[in-house]
């Protein structure tokens, strides 16, 4: 799904009119009508913020429809540095240990 649908989708699921989201967001509903309609616009990265903070989601689930966390961004890129028999340790040991590789990767590139 796109921005559009999205969009229409987190204002359905909050039960949120579009002239709601214009006051939370700051955004005219004019801008959000033209944002929902068949042609779908796409809005700046600016407007596309202020968007997204009204509803409590980030740009990334309006653009995409997926929520990335900062933690399931760091697991993701884990394997690159650490060993696959590091996923036989606990989360909080895995963690400690990738940041410690990390401190280590940053001291080197001084």
């Amino acid at each position: 799904m796109g921005f559009r649908e999205n969009l229409k989708a987190e204002l359905s699921y909050r039960g949120m009119l579009v002239k709601e989201l214009a006051v939370l967001s700051g955004v005219s509903r004019h801008t959000l009508d033209n944002y929902l309609n068949v042609r779908g616009h796409i809005p700046s990265a600016d407007i596309a913020v202020k968007i997204a903070r009204a509803l409590g989601v980030s740009v990334e689930y309006l653009v995409t429809g997926e929520e990335i966390s900062r933690e399931k961004a760091v697991q993701d890129r884990e394997p690159l540095v650490l060993p696959e028999e590091s996923r036989l340790l606990n989360e909080s040991d895995r963690r400690l240990i990738y940041g410690i590789v990390q401190l280590f990767c940053h001291q080197r590139k001084r």
